[in-house]
């Protein structure tokens, strides 16, 4: 599929693997965490990880070439240095399997992080997103936006455009695999973030903006689908990862909130011609796209055959 005009993928959970247990963001509460302490963390990590390498395969094995891996592989990474894991050597060689496999990781961290924030908040968001690019360090992926690790800007602290421009002078805080993988994503909410609000952090960092559609539809400024479509698209430096999904209040439930992402795909993806991977939010994941391929959805022929993989 690399050179086909959309390769899809989906985040984090595998439903045909879960089924037989098999999921990647094994965790505990800060009780635990504090009673059985970094050696049951490494336990944990060791599993996920060894659980991510078996959906990467099945992934390879069903067509899919692109995957967003969880955010919570690591419990209470916050708390340790990864090599003080005492299974770090698997760790790391497993997570060295799963870098050689032919396939597009990408990361999403949670809304916590706010690189546009201050003192604290600023504090543990570098520290987080460190932790998320050490990951693809260790995996021995070239840092790049091929792997991106995409945030929000958070909120806009009485002030967009002088948030906008705290992010940008943040980003020369971040280490340079981090800078090099690091990606900024419109927001669903009318007085948060648009395409063409972010525009002035890529102008003043070289952040590459990530379009969701939905999000577009949500809060669209005073762009058009194409437009901003087009703008987010202009600022990379390799194949762009989008977002997709449709609205579950449109199309499933009327009483869901207006944010909420069907489970399901219906609607057809429109890539103005160029090549760009899509990153399906729908919640039945693998599963919306496997429907896709079967030709039950309704969508057209060429949608279908785009998504293959």
């Amino acid at each position: 599929m690399e050179n086909s005009l959309v390769n899809a993928g989906y985040a984090c959970i595998n439903l045909t693997l879960q089924a037989n247990k098999v999921f990647t963001n094994r965790g505990m509460i800060k009780k635990t965490y504090l009673q059985r302490g970094i050696t049951y963390a490494s336990e944990l990590a060791l599993k996920n990880v060894q659980d991510l390498l078996t959906i990467v395969d099945w992934n390879l094995a069903n067509g899919f070439r692109v995957f967003r891996i969880s955010s919570d592989i690591f419990p209470w990474a916050s708390e340790y240095s990864l090599s003080q894991l005492p299974d770090f050597a698997d760790i790391r060689a497993t997570l060295e399997e799963i870098g050689s496999r032919p396939i597009r990781l990408t990361t999403h961290p949670g809304p916590f992080n706010k690189l546009a924030g201050e003192g604290t908040v600023l504090d543990n968001t570098i520290k987080d997103l460190e932790y998320q690019s050490e990951i693809f360090d260790l995996m021995g992926l070239t840092p790049s936006h091929w792997n991106k690790i995409n945030i929000h800007v958070g909120g806009t602290y009485g002030d967009k455009q002088a948030s906008l421009v705290r992010f940008a002078e943040n980003v020369r805080r971040l280490s340079d695999n981090l800078r090099a993988r690091l990606t900024v994503e419109n927001d669903d909410r009318p007085g948060l973030y648009t395409v063409a609000d972010l525009v002035t952090i890529y102008e003043l960092s070289g952040v590459p903006i990530v379009f969701d559609y939905f999000h577009h539809s949500l809060n669209p400024g005073q762009q058009t689908e194409e437009e901003a479509f087009l703008t987010a698209y202009s600022t990379w430096d390799v194949r762009p990862v989008f977002h997709f999904s449709d609205s579950r209040k449109d199309r499933e439930d009327p009483t869901a909130r207006r944010e909420a992402h069907a489970d399901w795909i219906y609607s057809p993806v429109n890539t103005y011609g160029k090549a760009v991977d899509i990153m399906f939010e729908s919640k039945m994941k693998e599963l919306a796209i496997l429907k896709i391929r079967s030709g039950s959805t309704g969508l057209p022929a060429t949608l279908s055959g785009q998504v293959a993989g």
